[in-house]
């Protein structure tokens, strides 16, 4: 019954993650909708970039406060006290210079993101189609005539793993699912700094 249980619970979970998304992309697994990738004008409002910028944005000094100011783990508050210390012998153009340099460190990232966890899908859905599996040859080995209780222990102590693994994985898949939201709000939170200070 335990078993049964459980695959119920797996097939409900596996349609509930491909049917909270289009059909065109089953592997999916969030609630959230997967936008692959941001464009600068999502997040930025100020001038767009041009080859002077570009050249500004790729300065040691320009990314190496871009790299620091998208660290999640630096508050916003220590990011606009950077930001403004910049601005304060910065025109337009190195402005949107830095607000570039942000975003080409965010974006590869994010995207990585999405990319690891459309395979995080794809693996819980093959994982919940293993345990299917072992619990129906665990039903056979049951039923047999002359039952084989060494194969029958072997077979639980693989299906009790597995569902082991599909539950902390199910378990982790909100804070996952929430990280390219945390980053694309931290991409328009630091665009907003950024685009405070323009002249």
């Amino acid at each position: 019954m335990r078993n049964w249980l459980f695959g119920v619970a797996i097939w409900t979970a596996a349609a509930g993650i491909a049917g909270a998304q289009p059909a065109h992309d089953p592997t999916w697994p969030c609630i959230q909708r997967k936008q692959p990738h941001l464009s600068l004008g999502q997040v930025w409002t100020g001038p767009q970039p041009d080859d002077a910028t570009a050249a500004i944005a790729r300065d040691p000094e320009v990314r190496r406060l871009a790299a620091y100011l998208e660290q999640r783990r630096v508050p916003m508050e220590d990011a606009e006290a950077r930001i403004t210390e910049f601005a304060e012998d910065a025109d337009n153009q190195h402005l949107t210079a830095l607000m570039s340099a942000v975003f080409h460190q965010i974006e590869p990232e994010r995207s990585a993101l999405i990319d690891g966890i459309a395979r995080y899908g794809t693996s819980q859905q093959d994982l919940a189609k293993r345990i299917e599996a072992r619990r129906a040859k665990m039903e056979e080995l049951e039923a047999a005539a002359s039952p084989d209780f060494d194969a029958i222990d072997a077979e639980e102590e693989a299906l009790d793993w597995d569902e082991r693994i599909f539950t902390d994985r199910r378990q982790s898949l909100t804070y996952v699912c929430e990280t390219p939201i945390i980053l694309e709000q931290r991409a328009f939170a630091l665009g907003r700094a950024i685009a405070s200070h323009l002249k």
